[in-house]
């Protein structure tokens, strides 16, 4: 059966996805995490999937595993991999409520990544309800990627290790494209501590952290350079308005498209740890994701999903991509792994977060002809 014969639609698919973007789950949320993997266990379940629920660890929610076994038994198969968890807080819906305008669909995570991962499932439910053979299928859906994947890199990894193939439906390039690799990443916590005083009567008597940070800040960014970004993107510190902030505490992130680069760039952030005008500043190094690179495994599995994606009428290149997933886990390991698959749109991680409504169909054959040709 060719993936075009299978009987998507867009609107069957839309009112499916909109219980899973309006069961808001952002990542330190651990209940409403933990909301959304029962939804999703329930619509898996109901396909027929052995369900496993993984307790969550380091305060995060828990993990989805539904397997599908194929006619051979236990042999290696395919892994899809997706996150559940969003950077959206509980509460984003009142500002960017699900709506359908002119082609596109609004809603918190509905691109990175509900989408994709629904678009997975409903390419599962299609073959099944066809009763196309395909390898075994492990779903495995995340609670922390967003942050890193610090709890579940382990799990990821391991899971991999048992497959022959990764799919990733994390959101499509802008351009069709899927991704075949992804720049490395390091995250950072920066803190600076300082000397109090009270801000009226006493101010030169102290030293200010939060100052001393704004100033880390300036420094910090302008260190990128084309091969090694630097940012910092949360920042917290002082308690009252009259006293001099004692401390200051921020988070970092840099990335490379090559991991010399990247090791560089860890060893500059490293060396700003030190002591100047009575400010302790200390960098100390948080969650890495390895840089992925394509290798001949991967680009076979691009060309398997190419040949699909001609069969359905379009055609899709592939690149690497910033931006980490947990694809770089799987990529970085060997395991032949294509990322996003997923969705088409534009404006994730903000409230102008949308889907391309034809992307669901389009992007669902192409997910569903990969699952039934990869052996």
């Amino acid at each position: 059966m060719q993936p075009t014969e299978l009987p998507f639609d867009s609107a069957t698919m839309l009112a499916g996805l909109r219980t899973w973007v309006e069961c808001e789950s952002p990542t330190f949320d651990r209940a409403a995490v933990n909301r959304m993997m029962g939804m999703a266990a329930r619509d898996l379940a109901m396909l027929g999937a052995g369900i496993e629920i993984i307790p969550g660890r380091m305060g995060f929610g828990d993990c989805l595993r539904a397997g599908f076994p194929g006619p051979k038994g236990n042999e290696p198969g395919i892994l899809v991999l997706g996150h559940m968890d969003t950077v959206h807080p509980v509460g984003t819906l009142a500002r960017l409520c699900w709506r359908v305008e002119g082609g596109k669909c609004y809603g918190p995570g509905i691109l990175d990544m509900k989408g994709g991962n629904y678009l997975a499932v409903e390419a599962v439910r299609q073959l099944m309800r066809a009763g196309v053979a395909t390898l075994p299928i492990t779903v495995l859906f995340t609670s922390d990627e967003e942050v890193g994947s610090p709890s579940t890199r382990d799990l990821i990894e391991a899971e991999a290790a048992r497959h022959r193939y990764v799919l990733v439906p994390e959101p499509g390039r802008a351009n069709g494209s899927v991704v075949s690799g992804r720049y490395a990443i390091a995250r950072f916590n920066l803190e600076a501590v300082g000397r109090p005083s009270h801000a009226g009567a006493r101010l030169a008597d102290g030293r200010s952290a939060i100052r001393a940070m704004a100033r880390r800040i300036i420094e910090i960014e302008q260190m990128t350079t084309d091969d090694c970004t630097f940012s910092v993107g949360v920042v917290s510190g002082g308690q009252w308005v009259n006293c001099v902030a004692t401390v200051c505490q921020g988070e970092a992130l840099s990335m490379a498209k090559r991991q010399a680069d990247l090791d560089k760039g860890v060893e500059r952030m490293l060396a700003l740890s030190g002591t100047v005008d009575d400010v302790a500043f200390t960098v100390t190094r948080g969650v890495t994701r390895p840089v992925w690179e394509p290798d001949r495994q991967v680009i076979a599995l691009y060309d398997s999903a190419r040949a699909v994606a001609r069969s359905c009428g379009f055609d899709i290149g592939h690149e690497s991509a910033g931006g980490g997933s947990d694809g770089n886990f799987t990529g970085a390991m060997g395991v032949a792994t294509l990322d996003g698959l997923g969705a088409l749109g534009q404006g994730y991680h903000t409230l102008g977060e949308y889907l391309e409504i034809d992307s669901l169909v389009q992007r669902g054959r192409l997910f569903a002809g990969l699952l039934a040709t990869l052996r």
